[in-house]
């Protein structure tokens, strides 16, 4: 709903929407999948989730346990890819069924919208293998998640295909570092150990695997939450699911990032704490340091710059563009 409320008010900026099998026909999900890719002319990413919280999957009709979801999953993403790019389904399985499932008007992007997907356990490692496109890890020390990708990769390679893979994380990047293990410490400053404790009691029941590893990060303890340099899990002291974070200068922040790529992340998915607030400090401290910042048209100005570089050369004129 958010989505498709704001792509009449953007040009470039992707959205990245959650479907969930076990909640919604395969066939209705694609369905609108194709209309708000096209609307958005093709910015239509899909995260799939199968679930972690029981509670939230009671709630929402499905009372499947953790395998039985995969199953399903599976099932689904089989109709839901057939319907997204074009094709006429049939499928009788144990959780899905359909007859002539269709849809009339195609996605933008072809064969469909990216399908981005996470999950740990053995059975997340085969639907992905099989399904998925862009495989995303939550923040865990390097050597994990390039344990990660290696399992996928390989798993992937068996059955002929090829993943993308992506990372989720929080940043929190001042102009020092000691700023910004200072804005960290405060983020959490107001938490209880009992807040903690019932939070971490929470998440010990959802089966996820996923979960579990976050929660292992740091066990529930205040003096555990460096993790590895600069990776700092106080966000999951309460939070579930992404509970790490990204702490230090922009340099630091930068390097750090630049390791992650070098084991075959392509994708970061980045938040922090006010959203728009750390989204202005992202922006600026930490993107100018990235790969492929600016355009190229400035890049072959050096030299003087300013009011020198303006006489001789007059910036084109632009059109003003909505954000």
């Amino acid at each position: 709903m958010i989505a498709s409320s704001l792509v009449n008010f953007t040009q470039r900026l992707k959205f990245l929407v959650a479907i969930r099998p076990g909640v919604i026909s395969p066939t209705v999900s694609a369905r609108m999948a194709a209309t708000l890719d096209r609307i958005s002319n093709g910015r239509l990413l899909i995260n799939v989730v199968s679930g972690g919280d029981p509670d939230e999957q009671h709630g929402d009709g499905n009372f499947l346990d953790h395998a039985e979801r995969y199953a399903e999953a599976d099932e689904f993403l089989k109709v839901w890819r057939g319907v997204a790019a074009g094709e006429t389904v049939d499928f009788a399985g144990e959780y899905i069924k359909v007859s002539n499932a269709k849809t009339m008007y195609p996605p933008v992007q072809k064969p469909y919208p990216p399908l981005f997907f996470g999950g740990s356990s053995p059975e997340a490692v085969e639907l992905a293998a099989q399904q998925i496109d862009v495989y995303l890890t939550w923040g865990e020390p390097l050597a994990a998640v390039a344990e990660k990708i290696a399992t996928v990769r390989a798993r992937a390679a068996a059955v002929g295909r090829q993943l993308k893979f992506g990372i989720r994380l929080h940043v929190i990047v001042r102009e020092t570092s000691e700023q910004a293990w200072q804005a960290a410490d405060s983020l959490i400053s107001h938490l209880s150990d009992d807040t903690i404790s019932k939070a971490q009691q929470a998440f010990a029941r959802f089966d996820s695997e996923g979960q579990r590893r976050m929660s292992a990060l740091h066990g529930g303890r205040r003096d555990r939450l460096l993790v590895a340099p600069n990776l700092w899990a106080g966000v999951g002291l309460v939070r579930g699911g992404a509970g790490t974070a990204l702490v230090g200068n922009p340099e630091e922040v930068a390097q750090r990032i630049q390791e992650y790529a070098a084991l075959g992340i392509e994708y970061f998915i980045f938040s922090g704490y006010p959203h728009l607030e750390e989204s202005y400090r992202v922006a600026e401290l930490l993107f100018p340091l990235l790969p492929g910042y600016g355009s190229q048209a400035d890049k072959h100005l050096d030299g003087p710059i300013g009011e020198m570089v303006a006489n001789d050369i007059v910036p084109p004129k632009q059109q003003q563009q909505t954000p």
